[in-house]
């Protein structure tokens, strides 16, 4: 928990207990009802937390994936919840989440995505430099070994590794021209080969 979201706890922790002061004080020859009345909105605020964090688990669970058809060389990858496309690369045998992102010209790996397929971090010159949303960030060029999306495997593909924070990796351009058709349609990203 950030400090961030202490505060914010610390300060709704506060308005509880004086609105929970305040409703006693009014009420005090009604304090049967007024708990009864409390009761009934917890419960009520209760059911909604836990029915909005379980959707919530299960909408993220139930869509689908990308799908590959090996046949014709085609992924197609959902919109997300979040309006992004998302797909998984194993990168050198390792899953990895990915944005697909068309405003990166590179496959941009976060620190924590290059270490898990086994890059060392430490021995790494970040002497790159790149422009995004959030200013200049060092880079380093790395070749990823093996790449495969589905049943289409590539091999030493060029990526960069963001010295700066990312919440996960994008899948650029670089990796996106591969692909001979690029094409948005019916809430799908399809890539053919």
């Amino acid at each position: 928990m950030t400090d961030d979201h202490m505060i914010r706890a610390a300060v709704l922790g506060f308005a509880a207990v004086f609105m929970a002061w305040y409703l006693i004080v009014q009420n005090r020859g009604a304090l049967a009802t007024l708990f009864r009345h409390a009761a009934m909105w917890v419960l009520i605020f209760g059911t909604i937390v836990v029915g909005f964090s379980l959707w919530t688990d299960t909408s993220f669970g139930t869509i689908p994936r990308q799908a590959t058809f090996a046949s014709d060389g085609r992924i197609e990858i959902p919109r997300g919840i979040d309006g992004h496309y998302h797909a998984t690369l194993d990168i050198n045998g390792v899953p990895v989440p990915f944005v697909v992102d068309t405003g990166a010209s590179d496959v941009v790996l976060s620190r924590q995505d290059a270490q898990r397929i086994g890059i060392d971090l430490d021995n790494m010159v970040f002497t790159g430099i790149a422009n995004t949303a959030n200013g200049q960030v060092k880079t380093a060029k790395v070749r990823l070994e093996q790449v495969e999306l589905g049943d289409i495997r590539d091999t030493y593909v060029p990526a960069v590794v963001n010295n700066g924070e990312m919440r996960g990796s994008l899948l650029g351009m670089s990796y996106l021209n591969r692909f001979d058709h690029i094409e948005i349609t019916d809430g799908k990203l399809v890539l053919t080969r």
